[in-house]
């Protein structure tokens, strides 16, 4: 009920981001169910409904990652002060946000259902009916637990990748010293995380000793004086790890998408010797079955690699003598880099796959059929719209920085102005990099 309340009383704005999630589980639930349809029209062929379920797998990721990104920014949602006194914990909003992207998310899979029953023509009243009577096998009769199974793929994954992402994460308590005396080795009192020498159990009174530890008995600040301090104690500061936990730098995974871009590239290169094949959606020449395994690696690089890349596109327009426009450019760019950078190297991903298909279209061939347009609509739609939601969120985020800067007196033309650089800097560095990988990925099938 409580999910209910917040849904209804929601913003404009936030009602229109859940309206599109409803509609994105609704076209991969009428994919999903095209699929189990043609698996009933041709019984005899059940690799090719496999093939077309395997495909249905991509639109059904961008589905669940644009949900998420829609449950982070949602205000109703956000932990407030004051609200765990009345219940509403960290732990309570997380369930609040998974049963409010179920509702969405199940809202399409109903619209998906009446949809598909009325291309079938097992609903009339309405235009097209029956249109597609013939290829969804409208002459028998659905199974229902395939047909609930697979309506129920979309919320389902939505709602445990919402509780997944949103899950209350409590910060690890700072290591304590415990008492001086415990159960030791051999069963001699004595601290445990404390070597004891050779024969300090017989040792005359170690056993009555039960008060606290010299550097215990004495005061905090005289203890910290004691402590050694820096590189010279042969440690590192207790402030330094939990900052580079908190704040990780995304170059560090720069590394590691590199090496799977050119594995990935490696992999389509190698791939055309190969005689396995597969057929590709929209009636595209069938293709190797590496070809496709070097796509998935091209496009998980890609999407690893995003947030470095916007940290170093920071980096750089902070380079030679910058001014106080490229300096504010690039430091909300370092600082958002974890944030915009992985929808928007998704973005690339997908917008690299988009121009291969294009480049491997024949001019003669047969043209993408209504799944296959529905399918890549829905992909490129999700992830757009992900990318979107994203920037709107790191804009929520770093409001009170705005608010700041407006207060010491800088102007909004300034900030428009940042942000207008930060998109120009993005483009820049994302459009070209996308187009190489694109072409390619691409060369295989094209010669």
């Amino acid at each position: 009920m409580l999910a209910l309340r917040l849904t209804r009383s929601a913003h404009p704005a936030v009602q229109l981001r859940r309206l599109l999630v409803a509609a994105a589980s609704a076209g991969t639930g009428l994919l999903l169910l095209c699929t189990l349809g043609y698996a009933l029209s041709h019984p005899d062929d059940p690799p090719a409904a496999l093939l077309r379920l395997g495909w249905c797998t991509v639109p059904l990721a961008a589905t669940v990652h644009f949900a998420v990104a829609v449950a982070r920014t949602d205000p109703g949602t956000r932990p407030r002060p004051g609200l765990s006194a009345i219940g509403l914990g960290p732990a309570r909003l997380m369930a609040v946000s998974a049963t409010t992207t179920a509702l969405s998310t199940a809202l399409g899979s109903m619209l998906a259902l009446l949809v598909f029953l009325h291309l079938r023509g097992d609903i009339t009243g309405m235009p097209f009916d029956g249109a597609a009577a013939q290829f969804l096998a409208a002459g028998r009769p659905l199974p229902v637990p395939g047909t609930l199974t697979l309506l129920s793929l979309v919320p389902a994954a939505a709602s445990l990748s919402v509780a997944l992402v949103l899950r209350p994460r409590e910060p690890s308590p700072a290591p304590t010293r415990g008492p001086l005396r415990g159960f030791g080795r051999f069963g001699a009192y004595g601290s445990g995380a404390m070597r004891e020498t050779f024969g300090a159990y017989g040792r005359f009174g170690a056993h009555l000793r039960r008060g606290p530890r010299d550097d215990e008995r004495q005061p905090p600040a005289a203890a910290a004086e004691q402590e050694p301090v820096g590189p010279a104690a042969g440690a590192p500061s207790p402030s330094a790890p939990e900052t580079s936990a908190k704040h990780p730098n995304p170059t560090a995974t720069l590394p590691w998408s590199i090496a799977t871009l050119a594995a990935g590239l490696a992999v389509e290169a190698y791939a055309g010797n190969t005689t396995a094949t597969t057929d590709m959606p929209g009636g595209l020449t069938s293709g190797p079955v590496g070809v496709l395994l070097g796509w998935l690696l091209t496009a998980i690089a890609l999407a690893v690699a995003g947030p470095g890349i916007t940290y170093v596109c920071g980096r750089l327009l902070q380079t030679l003598r910058p001014g106080a426009l490229r300096l504010l450019a690039g430091r909300v760019l370092m600082e958002e880099a974890s944030r915009i950078g992985r929808p928007l190297g998704i973005v690339c991903a997908v917008a690299s796959a988009a121009y291969a298909m294009a480049a491997l279209q024949k001019p003669d061939g047969p043209t993408f059929g209504p799944l296959t347009t529905l399918g890549a609509l829905l992909v490129g739609g999700c992830t757009l719209a992900t990318l979107l939601t994203t920037a709107v969120e790191a804009k929520h985020a770093r409001a009170d920085t705005t608010a700041a800067l407006v207060r010491l007196g800088a102007p909004t033309a300034m900030l428009r102005a940042a942000a207008t650089v930060r998109a120009a800097a993005l483009v820049a560095v994302f459009a070209p990099l996308t187009l190489v990988v694109a072409a390619l990925a691409a060369q295989p099938l094209t010669r």
